[in-house]
């Protein structure tokens, strides 16, 4: 089983996102969305709803942006 960077998507109050991906993007995400799905025992999600958390991991483990915050005050 792979483990993913991503755990499961917490049943929140849906968000309207207007973005424009790479259909490669987009293809890689319904990927993810199923194999997420696969792996908790649930239907996959919509590739929309991995969006947020994505970019929220992707903050959360950035060292230089971290690094960059601190000393900028924020």
């Amino acid at each position: 089983m792979a483990r993913l960077k991503l755990g499961p998507i917490a049943d929140d109050k849906p968000v309207k996102v207007a973005v424009e991906l790479p259909v490669s993007l987009h293809r890689d995400l319904i990927a993810y969305a199923e194999i997420l799905g696969r792996e908790a025992g649930q239907p996959a999600a919509d590739p929309v709803r991995l969006i947020v958390p994505m970019l929220e991991r992707f903050i959360a483990t950035d060292r230089g942006f971290a690094k960059a915050r601190r000393a900028s005050g924020r």
